[in-house]
């Protein structure tokens, strides 16, 4: 038997249930008033962009510092951050508006927000994330001098992640199944060390 909405949450978001119902309701309230996420997707909050955000977190280990670039109305990185607490997460987003949401969304949490474009951001972190930001690699030339040297860039993708890869030698396909969610394509590239010619 599929799992319950109820059942899902408890076993994601252990700790913050409450936290998570109340960004769900944001999300379908003033998301969707401000533009950040579109008027039908309402009845689809959990299912097309909350649960759908966890597949990332199956690549994440323990502490791990990561950035969410292009945040927008703050996915994946505040489900990431309620749904493992042990990170430490860090939205950017460009645009004051969707900064303004993020500030609401994020109130009373460790999570930081910075505005600004991630190509102009100086900070580092072991993870980049995005979510329907850009092709793999726009994402890679706009990300990878924030990503400490063995990070990753994580991208989640739909069916094009197979045709975008191509374009990007290195990058790896995660294909992760999550009971009661289904399937989530997520597309890594590890920033290792040039190694010298011999």
């Amino acid at each position: 038997m599929e799992p319950t909405l109820d059942e899902l949450i408890a076993r994601h978001f252990p700790e913050k249930e409450g936290a998570i119902r109340a960004y769900a309701d944001l999300l379908k309230g003033a998301g969707i008033e401000r533009g950040l996420i579109g008027p039908r997707e309402g009845e689809r909050i959990w299912e097309r962009h909350i649960l759908n955000s966890l597949f990332v977190c199956q690549l994440l280990p323990q502490g791990a510092s990561l950035f969410d670039i292009g945040s927008g109305a703050g996915l994946p990185g505040i489900v990431i951050a309620l749904a493992r607490p042990d990170l430490k997460v860090t939205l950017i987003e460009p645009l004051e508006r969707r900064v303004e949401f993020l500030k609401e969304a994020t109130e009373g949490t460790e999570i930081q927000v910075i505005r600004g474009r991630a190509q102009d951001v100086k900070k580092s972190a072991d993870y980049v994330t995005a979510r329907a930001v850009a092709a793999l690699d726009k994402l890679k030339k706009m990300s990878w001098h924030m990503l400490k040297m063995n990070g990753s860039l994580l991208a989640m993708k739909g069916e094009s992640a197979v045709t975008e890869m191509e374009a990007v030698p290195g990058s790896i396909l995660h294909e992760i199944t999550l009971e009661g969610i289904g399937l989530g394509r997520v597309v890594e590239l590890k920033k290792l060390p040039k190694v010298p010619p011999q």
